[in-house]
Parts: structure tokens; C-alpha cells; sequence
């Protein structure tokens, strides 16, 4: 099965996420590329099995609404809620929007990756940004392994 095309997933939306939130480095597009390539393929909007994960990162309900409820909200942080909700035009997000918004998904992503005190591995760093990936979105209890296959998909998102 055929995903996306992922320079134009960087160039398109991706790395307008990212300038539009003030968070673009290389490094972050790559770890959102990557992200995407382990989550869904560029291929799946919602999980599959019925899981409740949504969009092409992949992102639980739950966790969206975490990132608006207790960090978005937070003092200091009105610039990338309004980016967001810029993406969005309108000011409720809501988590359904993962699946068809693809540029505020990518933003959400990164806002989650932005929770983590642990600096950005290095963007040409396979293993380095596999791990982070695993470390901090998929969880130690998530079906994700930092291994060849998905080091793999993290070297064709540095790549593309």
C-alpha cells in the first residue's frame, strides 16, 4: 500500500506547522516525518484493530486533550494555541480534527513532543530520534520498538 509523498508531507505540512508554532528545527521535522512513518505508514487516519488513535501521528483523544488542558492553556504558551486554532479557524478544537486537518495534527504532535524536558535528538541521528519517538509519544507499553524495521522508517523520513 502507497502513503503519502513525504517531501511534500515536510514541505507542505509539516514544516508550516512548525513555523506557524515558532518550534521549526530539523530535528523536529525529521522526529514528526518519523513519527508519522511508525505511527500510520502515511497511510492510516485511524487505528487499526478500533483502537482510538486518530490521524497520521497516530494521536489518542485523550493525549489531544491533555496537551490543550494542561499544557496549551498554560501561561506563556497563547502564541501556539492561537497558531493552532488559526489552522483550525474557529476555537474548539477538537480531537476528531486529527484525521482531516493535517497541518494542526503535525502541530499537535510536536505540542506533545514539546511537553518532554529532554532536548531533541540530533536531526540526522536514525537511532537517536527512533528512540525519543519510543521514549516519549509510543510509551514504553506502546506495540512500538526501536529495531531495525522502525529505524528503518525513521531513515526514510530523514531522507525525504
Amino acid at each position: 500500500m502507497a502513503g503519502l509523498n513525504l517531501s511534500q508531507v515536510r514541505l507542505l505540512i509539516v514544516r508550516p506547522a512548525l513555523q506557524a508554532l515558532g518550534l521549526w528545527s530539523a530535528a523536529a521535522e525529521n522526529l514528526l516525518l518519523g513519527t508519522l512513518m511508525v505511527e500510520s505508514g502515511g497511510v492510516w487516519l485511524q487505528q487499526v484493530g478500533g483502537g482510538p488513535a486518530l490521524g497520521l501521528w497516530q494521536m489518542e483523544p485523550a493525549t489531544h486533550d491533555d496537551c490543550w488542558d494542561n499544557w496549551l492553556c498554560a501561561p506563556g504558551r497563547s502564541r501556539q494555541a492561537t497558531a493552532l486554532r488559526q489552522m483550525i479557524g474557529y476555537l474548539n478544537p477538537s480531537a476528531s480534527l486529527l484525521v482531516w486537518n493535517l497541518k494542526y495534527a503535525a502541530g499537535m504532535a510536536r505540542v506533545r513532543y514539546q511537553r518532554v524536558s529532554e532536548p531533541l535528538p540530533a536531526a540526522d541521528d536514525t537511532e537517536g530520534l527512533c528512540s525519543y519517538w519510543k521514549a516519549h509519544y509510543n510509551t514504553a507499553s506502546g506495540a512500538g520498538a526501536v529495531d531495525d524495521n522502525h529505524m528503518a522508517l525513521f531513515q526514510a523520513a530523514i531522507a525525504a
